[in-house]
């Protein structure tokens, strides 16, 4: 689809959409208290109101046969109750199966009273709404809707398909579906304006804006069923096209508030440079070299740099990063590097301080485990401008924290930072000028979410390795070999190699028979007494965290007992062999990172992924993938299908990422049409931009800002 400038030009003129200007507190039943909980949500108008599509459709319109059940997708059968009892085991159940002329399902309650049993007794008519599972008897459903009915020839209520409201404290799904209900009233009277050009519309076959949401909200009894569950059906994907567009067209808006200010121009400084590269034991790749030249251009201008490199596990970003903050402290300005672990910070600025201090530079480390006596020290020292570099944790981003001459902001890992913390570093130079600012992931970004999310940032990729560094063999391993892989570690460890073991919880949990860390250190230590076993979890205080680590890198321990902390910048070159159990508790991506804690040396490395007894089909196609593969870009994208881009990214990054009707894996075919119409409508600054970032997102615009 190709849009012409004139097509644009229709717009100018439109006049703003009238039910933006309708307050909320005009529908019924809307008073000033009942406003102040629907602001949680942003609803401030009617036409936020409508603008909060539902993002899902429940299907209770038909009745699936108990054979054609499918994991994880929600269905309403219809049978008799074939047997009722109570069981008794680590949590008290009740057990009901459910048959039908295709087969059996069973349901379980941990919550229930002797009515609820007495009422499904064997022999009973039932209808039942919910998403099957395997449980401890092949396929359940865990507290299913429960419709008793006179005899097997109801039917289903339901005629069309119902939607379902992202909700908040104090407000319910029938009372939104009245208020939209009321929304729908006034859209039929005062239709919205169109502010996309004539070709979205036709392209999707879509009569007007008012229609489909109209459509979305209340779909009638012939709607497409399938279409409308995939998302696919042209109304949806109309609104889905806008929805993109906004996210484009605020992340650009954002780009160019932040380029309006004035930053530190900062040239290469060639022989602090040869001085650096001369110390190095190796030559940096193609791919760094690539990466920095990009960086010098933009720290070269007078406008902020706002960039993003992302680069695989072990692909030399840290490198990338400290040969830009050279040239940036040679020029006579100070450098602030995020990290969001300690155990991370720690490592950058033992690396730093190597690199830099044979040159004459001083480096800092600010976390939040100093004493107020060294806190305050520190922060004479960064305002006094006695220190070049300062690497810390989220102890950088307190008020206290002020530089003298701030020009580069590095953010490590930046998903893990909400986007207000980021916005704080770029205000603390006291010499008025807005620093640089350069985000740096290990977390690969398929192009579809590249270009939504971070749509205000360039975008460069390390796509090569160091040379030297050894793929990694990954295995799929079922928990009944745990002695086996006890003996591979004692193997491993008495030719002089360490190994990490990682669990995915702390301590026991009621509802995840995930591995125990702590229990699980004390039995590898009895299994394997003349090793020396190390533990490591969130709950430990910094100073200890830090001594096991320390332990660990020297080689004075030989096994790590480890939680996902180490998921991130953890460098143990001796390090060969890992295993992680129950790896299906967590995303690709997280086990890719995991992964790369491994094959950090010259040696063979091996990953183990100890699954557990019961585990879904749907589990082993994902784990396999980690078999398969060691690309981390192939991974994040089947992570992206499987779990969405809040997941993949981080909440804090992407919680205003929950798109109403967009997604980005189903819908990424319309994003070049997207940036096309986007960057027509900021070149012509036509009132559309305004009405449509106040149609998506209306009080909630600020935290696009970078």
């Amino acid at each position: 689809m190709t849009t012409t400038t004139s097509n644009l030009n229709q717009n100018n003129s439109q006049p703003a959409d009238q039910l933006a200007s309708l307050p909320i507190t005009h529908l019924k039943g809307v008073g000033a208290k009942f406003a102040q909980v629907l602001e949680k949500l942003g609803l401030k108008t009617v036409q936020d109101v409508l603008f909060h599509l539902p993002f899902r459709y429940v299907d209770k319109t038909r009745i699936t046969p108990i054979f054609n059940l499918v994991v994880n997708h929600t269905a309403v059968i219809q049978g008799t109750v074939a047997s009722n009892n109570v069981q008794f085991g680590k949590r008290r159940s009740l057990h009901v199966t459910v048959e039908d002329d295709s087969g059996r399902v069973n349901l379980r309650f941990f919550h229930f009273t002797a009515a609820q049993k007495n009422n499904l007794s064997v022999g009973t008519p039932i209808r039942c709404y919910g998403e099957p599972r395997l449980g401890a008897t092949g396929l359940e459903m865990y507290h299913p809707e429960i419709t008793t009915l006179h005899s097997m020839d109801d039917t289903p209520e339901d005629s069309a398909l119902t939607p379902v409201y992202h909700l908040t404290e104090g407000l319910s799904q029938p009372r939104l579906i009245k208020l939209t209900e009321q929304a729908v009233n006034y859209l039929k009277k005062t239709p919205p304006t169109e502010h996309l050009p004539p070709q979205v519309a036709q392209k999707f076959g879509v009569s007007s804006l008012g229609d489909a949401l109209a459509f979305l909200h209340f779909p009638p009894p012939d709607a497409n069923i399938e279409q409308m569950l995939e998302g696919m059906h042209p109304y949806q994907q109309r609104l889905a096209f806008e929805e993109l567009l906004a996210h484009f067209l605020a992340r650009q808006e954002a780009r160019m508030l932040a380029q309006k200010d004035q930053s530190p121009v900062i040239h290469i400084h060639k022989k602090q440079r040869a001085a650096f590269l001369a110390r190095l034991p190796f030559t940096p790749t193609g791919a760094q070299t690539r990466v920095l030249h990009s960086i010098n251009v933009d720290l070269a201008q007078q406008k902020p740099m706002l960039r993003m490199v992302q680069g695989d596990v072990g692909s030399g970003k840290t490198l990338v990063a400290a040969m830009a903050a050279l040239d940036v402290v040679a020029a006579g300005y100070q450098v602030a590097m995020v990290a969001p672990t300690e155990i991370l910070s720690e490592q950058h600025f033992h690396a730093f301080c190597r690199w830099f201090e044979p040159l004459g530079f001083k480096a800092l480390w600010l976390v939040g485990k100093l004493t107020p006596a060294q806190k305050r020290k520190a922060l004479e020292k960064i305002i006094s401008h006695e220190v070049d570099i300062v690497i810390g944790t989220h102890a950088l981003f307190e008020d206290k924290v002020q530089f003298a001459k701030l020009a580069l902001c590095i953010i490590d890992e930046q998903h893990r930072f909400g986007v207000n913390q980021r916005l704080t570093l770029r205000e603390k130079s006291a010499d008025g000028l807005t620093p640089h600012q350069l985000v740096m992931t290990a977390t690969p970004i398929p192009r579809t979410l590249a270009m939504t999310a971070y749509a205000e940032l360039d975008y460069s990729v390390i796509d090569e390795l160091p040379p030297g560094r050894t793929p990694i063999n990954t295995v799929l391993i079922s928990q009944n070999r745990r002695p086996q892989i006890i003996e591979r570690i004692r193997a491993a460890c008495q030719e002089g190699k360490q190994v990490y073991w990682v669990c995915t919880l702390v301590e026991d949990s009621e509802t995840l028979d995930a591995a125990n860390a702590e229990e699980t250190a004390e039995t590898l230590q009895a299994c394997l007494p003349e090793l020396h076993v190390g533990l490591i979890h969130g709950r430990l205080k910094a100073a200890e965290k830090q001594s096991v680590m320390n332990t660990f890198k020297q080689g004075e321990s030989h096994l790590l007992v480890a939680t996902t902390v180490i998921e991130v910048g953890v460098d143990v070159p001796n390090a060969s062999l890992m295993i992680i159990e129950n790896p299906e508790r967590l995303g690709l991506s997280q086990l890719h990172q995991l992964r790369g804690r491994v094959g950090r040396g010259t040696v063979a490395s091996h990953c183990v992924m100890l699954y557990g007894d019961k585990l879904s089909r749907q589990a082993k196609e994902r784990l396999n993938v980690m078999r398969e593969t060691n690309d981390g870009f192939e991974i994040a994208q089947k992570d992206l299908e499987l779990r969405g881009p809040g997941e993949l990214l981080g909440t804090r990054q992407t919680g205003d990422m929950l798109y109403r009707v967009a997604d980005l894996n189903r819908d990424g075919y319309l994003l070049d049409d997207i940036h096309h119409i986007g960057q027509q409508l900021l070149e012509q600054n036509t009132p559309a931009v305004e009405a449509i970032l106040n149609r998506w997102f209306g009080a909630k615009r600020l935290y696009m800002n970078v």
